[in-house]
């Protein structure tokens, strides 16, 4: 059944979701916000029911199935350790009756809902999700291994497959954008990128790494960014703020007050009596 939701807020959006008799949803760990009490709660190591398997896994009894589990739960638990996500999830289930849960992100933003139907998947930076129905697997992808593995960026991506509605959320306001009208391809700051649906190939090359000549540009600020290649045809969402931003915005007003770091760390400093 498709998940009733209301998506509220501006600033900071959450989203109010309306359980029917027996559905489940779960969510990453620290994203919950309310529930009704006929609503349980659970937090498991394992992903959702119809997540990903081992081969073989779940089809067999005794102690060779069993440790098939293990090893899928293990495999799970490691792929998110490594995206640097929570290593357990939170599930929720309307018991006796309709019920009323709460979630946001954790960063000033929006959120968004995206509906699977079983057929292309969708791809996301990590940290993006929040929430999902049982019936949305989520699993971790590598993209851009080239640069990625350099740069930092780009590399790990959250990947949802499977029916039903997933939420995920972003800093600043988002943009939804058809690859095919700017002729198959972009060129974005990976830090803009929220979500894209599978199929669409992902490149990063940094632009404007620090070198020799480069040097005065790095100490004041400029020492390049990391440029992702989105090419194909699909929807990609992007978002007006980067997480980078914001840090950098936050270091900047909590030291408003008193000494103020320029863009070296503390190289020049103005004191304000």
């Amino acid at each position: 059944m498709a998940l009733q939701l209301q998506i509220v807020g501006n600033a900071m959006q959450m989203a109010v979701v309306q359980l029917q008799p027996g559905q489940t949803v779960y969510s990453e760990a620290g994203k919950f916000l309310f529930k009704t009490t006929n609503v349980s709660m659970d937090t498991r190591l394992s992903g959702p029911p119809g997540g990903s398997q081992l081969p073989g896994q779940g089809q067999a009894g005794g102690m060779g199935g069993l440790l098939r589990q293990a090893m899928g739960t293990a495999m799970q638990v490691g792929q998110r350790m490594l995206a640097g996500e929570s290593a357990a999830f939170q599930y929720f289930t309307a018991q006796g009756g309709e019920g009323t849960l709460g979630f946001a992100g954790t960063i000033p933003g929006e959120m968004r809902a995206l509906e699977l139907d079983g057929g292309r998947a969708w791809l996301a930076e990590k940290d993006a999700f929040i929430a999902a129905e049982a019936g949305v697997d989520f699993g971790i992808a590598f993209s851009g291994l080239r640069a990625g593995m350099r740069g930092g960026e780009g590399f790990v991506l959250e990947r949802f497959t499977g029916r039903g509605t997933v939420l995920i959320g972003g800093a600043g306001n988002f943009i939804d954008l058809e690859l095919q009208d700017f002729g198959g391809a972009l060129q974005v700051h990976t830090g803009c990128i929220v979500a894209f649906e599978e199929g669409i190939s992902y490149d990063v090359q940094r632009i404007g790494a620090l070198n020799r000549q480069g040097m005065m540009n790095a100490l004041f600020g400029g020492d390049g960014l990391s440029m992702a290649t989105l090419q194909g045809h699909g929807k990609v969402i992007l978002q007006s703020m980067t997480l980078e931003g914001l840090a950098n915005a936050l270091r900047k007003a909590e030291g408003s007050g008193g000494d103020k770091e320029g863009p070296t760390g503390g190289l020049f400093s103005t004191r304000i009596e």
